[in-house]
């Protein structure tokens, strides 16, 4: 697990060193003049399956990572949001598109990467939908469309997998899992 170097406190400026508080299991960064411990969390990357009848809306990655790759709505939540709405958000941002949140569908953590993800099944509100700025092509697709050799992150992958799984048995259920860093090329 990385760790950011904190040198200085976003509190009060002081110098931090990085030691174990008492009553802790870990290092922290701990200011030296008002004793604020710094605490690092996992990253929240927040997503949507949009659904159109027997469809699905992906996004062509127009940014790094994974530039021009395939991918879902999604990314950072922000401070203040809900989980559903940034969903909502992401989607908008990424697709143009306006969503139905439903249920939360899978949760995958990533540990190696400081990161969970969380993708809700959601409705598409209608067909009005393009590129934002972080898309270069945003499209339907069935399951038999899916570029699956193009798919930007293994959580996204391994949900779509399981969505349309649970879709040909009829029956949607919560998806969860555990991925380590991937083998390196």
């Amino acid at each position: 697990m990385a760790v950011l170097e904190i040198n200085f406190c976003p509190s009060c400026g002081a110098a931090v060193e990085f030691r174990r508080p008492d009553d802790d299991n870990r290092p922290r960064h701990i200011c030296i003049a008002c004793g604020t411990i710094h605490y690092q969390n996992p990253k929240m990357v927040i997503g949507s399956i949009p659904e159109w009848e027997d469809k699905i809306l992906l996004c062509r990655r127009a940014i790094e990572p994974r530039h021009g790759l395939w991918t879902l709505p999604g990314g950072f939540m922000e401070n203040g949001e809900t989980t559903s709405e940034a969903a909502i958000r992401e989607t908008l941002e990424e697709a143009n598109a306006r969503i139905a949140i439903g249920d939360l569908y899978s949760m995958y953590s990533l540990p190696h990467a400081n990161q969970v993800h969380l993708l809700f099944r959601a409705t598409l509100l209608d067909l009005d939908f393009g590129p934002g700025p972080e898309s270069l092509e945003v499209r339907l697709f069935g399951e038999e469309e899916v570029p699956w050799d193009e798919i930007a992150f293994r959580p996204i992958k391994y949900s779509l997998e399981h969505y349309f799984a649970d879709r040909r048995k009829g029956q949607f259920s919560f998806h969860m899992g555990e991925l380590s860093a991937p083998p390196r090329s």
